[in-house]
């Protein structure tokens, strides 16, 4: 069967070209566009980025697309969630933490009525808008994907840490919905392969029967803990991290260089302060840590095997050429459970199955940064650095290139309003909403754009950053902020604070200013204030 023909423009899209108003790199082309986000992956877990995990087709999209090496997520998932999907800072958007509402406009934590989601920006447009996977955004009903612009939606509301059904028997919060309904999750449930099996299903759907261009946003959880895989992907990396992840880090670094992710003069600074040298530790410590992260392979693999599917899917419709494939992660690889990670599952049940409940641990979270310093939640590299790989046969063709210009989460809502010849409203449901605080990439799809300086902010659980051009300030609660040279010290390695003082206050300054601005409220006052709201009777 011939591939349909390409879609026609609709007037409005052919009025705004004449009148300048749409790229002409969208002009032609006006892509499907799909957005797959990871939860928890490391800077290096995959091929592409200097990893041994075996993640042959994202490593192949990479191949034929471009790479990131600096671009940026928030440090967390509920706050990366907002930012993707508004344009805003977290905050601005109405999760400047997590979910739980404080109160404040700026943590009411669901998204508010002065954004629009990506979904609410290509459905004027003319997209069938697509989602399957974790929200997180809003778990409330009258939060949930379908109240915020999107057609079809199959998954969780809430937060992860489910991957087989039976982890539902640990994780009673966590519920799945089909479109606006609750329902029991089939029986079979293997989260990355079912959430894929919906996406394929809706892409089917928008192709054969609306005749639409469509938006696909896959939110996976995985490899988010807790440790969980299929028996065969478990197998297959069998023995592969006996040698312990300071071989793993040197491996995946020396990699990185002859990639040219990072600079030939590059040093692999030191391991985390928190994880021991790997011959330190005893044999059963060494067997039960390699079999962890051979879990956590397997969870990356299986990201990639539906990675695949999907590609199989888009193909088969005829769809593949014109489709925008962007992949990213939320926040860098996860150390909660500290040195050694948790293991708080039925008691007696194998890690990896259903009724474990166990994570990798800082010294794995270590690995997969590299070469960075610090884990998710952190504003240090290791936290907010994510990949970033971009692939559209019809309209990239700098194929197989890096791109080194800095870029945040943020920058997704105006390119993807670019290139889809959409329109960024002034208001919702007749109330004004917030300018989008990003910059769009398009340019950097089909050539080298000169680089171009510009500020970028961060904040989470008082983890404070603010970058311009190459100088990077970090600072946590009210401390003394750091100061780095990211153009030769990317890995924070030397903190010029001391030496540069004017340069530092300046750019705490400009932390400050952006905070203000977007209702950031110190970590320990935004504490306090849960804590007052807990003691008052009338706190609802």
């Amino acid at each position: 069967m011939p591939p349909p023909l390409p879609r026609r423009p609709c007037f409005r899209f052919t009025l705004l070209l004449l009148l300048g108003w749409v790229s002409p790199l969208c002009a032609a082309t006006r892509p499907n566009i799909v957005v797959i986000l990871a939860d928890d992956l490391g800077w290096s877990d995959l091929g592409a980025y200097g990893g041994e995990i075996e993640t042959p087709h994202l490593d192949a999209l990479a191949k034929d697309g471009v790479r990131f090496t600096q671009f940026y997520n928030t440090a967390r998932c509920c706050p990366t969630r907002a930012a993707l999907l508004t344009g805003l800072a977290q905050h601005q958007a109405g999760i400047g933490h997590m979910v739980a509402n404080d109160g404040i406009p700026s943590y009411q934590g669901f998204l508010n009525d002065r954004c629009v989601t990506l979904a609410e920006v290509l459905k004027p447009a003319g997209y069938t808008t697509l989602m399957t996977g974790k929200w997180h955004v809003g778990s409330a009903p009258g939060q949930w994907p379908l109240d915020r612009g999107f057609d079809r939606f199959w998954g969780t509301p809430s937060g992860g840490g489910v991957y087989f059904k039976d982890t539902l028997e640990l994780r009673k919060e966590v519920f799945f919905v089909s479109g606006a309904e609750r329902i029991e999750p089939p029986a079979d449930l293997h989260v990355t392969d079912t959430f894929t099996d919906r996406a394929l299903d809706f892409v089917d759907e928008a192709v054969t029967r609306t005749k639409q261009p469509f938006f696909l946003y896959l939110a996976h959880i995985a490899p988010h803990w807790p440790l969980q895989a299929k028996p065969a992907d478990i197998a297959k990396y069998a023995g592969r991290y006996d040698r312990g992840w300071d071989a793993v880090r040197a491996r995946r670094f020396a990699r990185q260089k002859e990639m040219g992710l990072v600079a030939r003069d590059a040093v692999l600074g030191p391991r985390d302060a928190g994880a021991k040298a790997w011959p330190d530790l005893s044999e059963s410590a060494r067997r039960d840590l390699a079999h962890r992260m051979e879990i956590y392979a397997a969870q990356v693999d299986c990201i990639d095997q539906n990675v695949g599917r999907l590609v199989a899917k888009l193909k088969a419709l005829g769809q593949f050429e014109n489709t925008l494939i962007l992949f990213l992660s939320d926040n860098g690889c996860s150390a909660e459970g500290g040195p050694g990670g948790f293991n708080r599952g039925v008691a007696g049940a194998p890690i990896g199955t259903g009724r474990s409940y166990a994570s990798a641990g800082l010294e794995w979270a270590n690995a997969s940064n590299t070469p960075f310093r610090k884990f998710k939640i952190d504003t240090h590299e290791g936290g907010i650095s994510t990949p970033l790989i971009a692939h559209w046969p019809a309209g990239i063709t700098g194929r197989g290139e890096l791109r080194h210009q800095a870029g945040h989460v943020i920058d997704l809502m105006p390119t993807v309003v670019e290139l889809a010849g959409a329109t960024y409203p002034a208001t919702r449901h007749n109330r004004p909403i917030q300018p989008a605080e990003g910059r769009s990439f398009a340019a950097a799809l089909t050539a080298r754009p000169a680089p171009v300086a510009r500020t970028l902010f961060w904040e989470h659980e008082g983890h404070k950053a603010v970058r311009r051009g190459d100088w990077k300030a970090v600072a946590k609660g009210r401390d003394t902020w750091e100061l780095y040279d990211l153009g030769s010290d990317r890995a924070e390695g030397h903190n010029l604070a001391t030496a540069q003082p004017a340069r530092t206050r300046e750019l705490a300054t400009l932390w400050q200013e952006w905070a203000t601005r977007c209702g950031v409220w110190e970590w320990d006052d935004l504490r306090k204030h849960r804590q007052s709201r807990t003691k008052s009777p009338s706190t609802p």
